[in-house]
């Protein structure tokens, strides 16, 4: 099975087990993941979102809100640059 039927085969209860799974580095039945199996199922979790469901749905989204004008927030966060400080 290629990754392509394995996500049309992908039930939202799988989808939701396997993003579970990620959250808490455990199997439903206690094993914990290994590095690959959870970096594995993060790639399944994102490729199914980005595929079935809506960007505000998806996983690691952001709600970046908008200002009365409509302009959003912190659309300008993207070109300013964080320089630390020795203190």
């Amino acid at each position: 099975m290629n990754v392509d039927e394995m996500l049309k085969a992908m039930t939202p209860e799988i989808h939701a087990a396997l993003k579970r799974a990620v959250e808490i580095g455990k199997w439903p039945d206690g094993r914990r993941l290994s590095p690959e199996q959870r970096e594995i199922c993060m790639e399944a979790v994102i490729t199914y979102d980005l595929r079935n469901l809506t960007e505000e749905q998806r996983v690691g989204y952001i709600d970046r809100g908008s200002k009365a004008d409509g302009e959003l927030c912190d659309d300008d966060a993207a070109t300013s640059i964080l320089k630390w400080a020795d203190q």
